[in-house]
């Protein structure tokens, strides 16, 4: 994971570098500071000599402002460093959501997803810049620190051998219970975002059915869980602060005992034993070795807090597509002919039963095909595996003859053209919306492919036509206004075959007939599909498929399915016979 991690410092990696390189100037001109500050005692303060005062006063504040400009210099590159760092995790993790085909983005939740993206990141990078300074930092310091703190006694020194593995012990003891609490958190979290993602995306439902309270209720319910993970991980960390005064105040005391009894015996003399300056000194060692033994604890705090989100981020790098290109793929789609053989589909290898059973179809370029079939027939299903969103279980789809996992898939996905049962339109103009069907069209062809959708009219009627602004999702538009821009984007392509998911249903009948007999005359060499729940919007198609449990049970055209397949008599009968009955 963290070599994944790793790649996405690249150009900041000489921040990366510098920023602990300064931090070790920072920490080695500080634990000097102290044996300066032992010669201003013994030889200035206690010797009478002002001059030596006056000198090694001078030493102590280069080196003070040494250790400052190496500290500042050591913040700015690991803040540069870890900003760098964040900006290319999210880059990549991005990008790599862009490659996902359709059985990848099933894996992941949308909220997952962007709590990854957004709060996982801004963890990680928090938990980048502490490691390259403080992570650095506390060994350094723990180190020079002791060796200093040797070379004045051995004998004081031994104190810290004795405190430090047991204070070491407990701060493993609250790191291993508080880690499982924070990766319970993170995963609360996916909740949380859902929860508001949901809300927002619905609000209009909200307020229609008067549920703010139930709203409310649902958010504070993964809110609160959250708040008392957090507060039983913070009791836990709490004691982390009192073990290590417990720990500095004991060093102290015992330091303080033993040195004032050294340095009365020896007289102040430093050949003999200890001197005032050198006891001061090591309390300063004290302060410092406990100190950063305390910052250690709480970058294994962080540590900790982190391990959730590096793992979960590392996840979206390390998915792989389960749509690849082949070797040497197919660029060129020679014509819209469809053909499944033997197919049969299920969304996962865990799942009870196939989703399509033994679909066998062969449809001529060209052809109006009509799709019609109860709620969960697998009717989107079926032509998704068209343009290859997913990959079928059993059997070969083939498009224009050749197998569709041969193609390239942007050069088949190009050919394709599908407008999806759920419309989505993004934020901008009506003409930039529409340009996502083709980035060079020019304005004639827009015109003309919203003239087919039956879209012209009441583009024209807005005050700003074609350059209206659509709110995010198109929410400022009706639904059946969106469906015709979408249906409009989608003939922008100028595909082989053209696919509607239930794309007229908010559409009135009227204008649902206008817009599949300007199909009929002004692409009659495109291949269309048509998913509908109305008889009246397939029954002029070359072939009408009726699907039933995954399998077709009825092909045919309208009039031969009237005679052979009851399912298709009994939807005509409620839909044309019902008003009359």
């Amino acid at each position: 994971m963290i070599a994944r991690l790793a790649r996405c410092i690249r150009e900041y990696k000489w921040a990366a570098i510098l920023s602990p390189v300064c931090m070790i100037g920072e920490v080695y001109m500080e634990t000097l500071i102290p044996l300066v500050l032992s010669n201003v005692v013994d030889k200035g303060v206690q010797a009478g000599d002002m001059g030596a005062v006056v000198k090694y006063g001078l030493i102590l504040a280069l080196y003070a402002m040494i250790s400052l400009v190496f500290g500042v210099a050591s913040a700015f590159f690991a803040s540069y460093a870890a900003t760098g760092f964040s900006r290319n995790l999210r880059h990549d993790m991005y990008y790599k959501v862009q490659t996902f085909d359709f059985g990848n983005i099933d894996k992941f939740s949308t909220s997952s997803i962007v709590t990854r993206l957004t709060s996982d990141v801004a963890t990680i990078q928090m938990a980048f810049q502490i490691m390259i300074r403080m992570a650095i930092r506390c060994p350094m310091m723990l180190i020079l620190a002791t060796v200093n703190a040797y070379s004045i006694s051995p004998e004081l020194c031994g104190i810290y051998c004795i405190v430090l593995p047991l204070l070491f012990m407990g701060l493993m003891i609250l790191m291993r219970s508080v880690h499982p609490i924070f990766d319970r958190v993170f995963k609360t979290y996916d909740k949380l975002n859902n929860v508001v993602q949901e809300n927002v995306h619905g609000i209009r439902v909200v307020k229609s059915f008067v549920r703010e309270q139930r709203e409310n209720e649902k958010f504070s319910a993964v809110s609160d869980e959250i708040y008392r993970d957090f507060c039983k991980a913070e009791r836990i960390i709490s004691f982390n602060n009192p073990l290590m005064q417990l720990a500095v105040y004991t060093c102290i005391i015992v330091i303080s005992y033993m040195g004032a009894a050294m340095v009365v015996a020896s007289g102040n003399d430093a050949a003999a034993g200890l001197t005032t300056g050198q006891l001061t000194s090591m309390f300063t060692y004290t302060t410092q070795i406990l100190t950063s033994l305390m910052m250690l604890s709480m970058v294994f705090v962080m540590v900790t807090m982190t391990r959730a989100p590096v793992r979960r981020t590392t996840e979206i790098l390390a998915e792989q597509p389960h749509l690849t290109n082949p070797a040497v793929p197919v660029t060129e789609v020679p014509d819209g002919s469809i053909d499944f053989e033997g197919v049969s589909f299920r969304y996962s290898q865990k799942a009870d039963r196939n989703a399509l059973e033994h679909i066998d179809l062969h449809i001529r370029s060209g052809m109006t095909v009509g799709i019609l079939g109860g709620t969960g027939s697998s009717k989107s299903t079926l032509v998704q595996l068209i343009p290859r969103l997913y990959d079928a279980t059993e059997g070969t789809v083939r498009v224009g003859g050749i197998d569709v996992r041969d193609y390239d898939v942007e050069t088949l996905r190009n050919q394709v053209s599908m407008v999806l049962q759920k419309n989505v339109l993004f934020s901008g103009t009506i003409r930039e919306n529409l340009r996502w069907g083709d980035p060079d069209a020019t304005d004639q062809e827009l015109i003309h492919a919203c003239e087919l959708a039956c879209a012209d009219e009441f583009i024209r009627s807005f005050p700003d036509g074609y350059d209206t602004y659509i709110e995010q999702g198109g929410t400022n538009v009706s639904g059946g206004q969106k469906q015709r821009l979408c249906i409009a984007r989608a003939l922008l392509k100028k595909p082989r075959i053209l696919i509607l998911d239930d794309s007229t249903s908010a559409v009135d009948t009227h204008t649902d007939a206008m817009i599949r007999k300007a199909f009929r005359e002004e692409i009659p060499g495109t291949t269309k599909i048509i998913i509908a729940q109305r008889v009246s919007s397939v029954e002029d198609a070359d072939l009408i498929l009726v699907l039933d449990g995954g399998r077709i049970v009825g092909q045919g055209t309208h009039g031969q399915l009237l005679e052979s397949c009851p399912i298709y008599q009994e939807v005509y009968q409620s839909q044309v016979k019902g008003g009359e009955e």
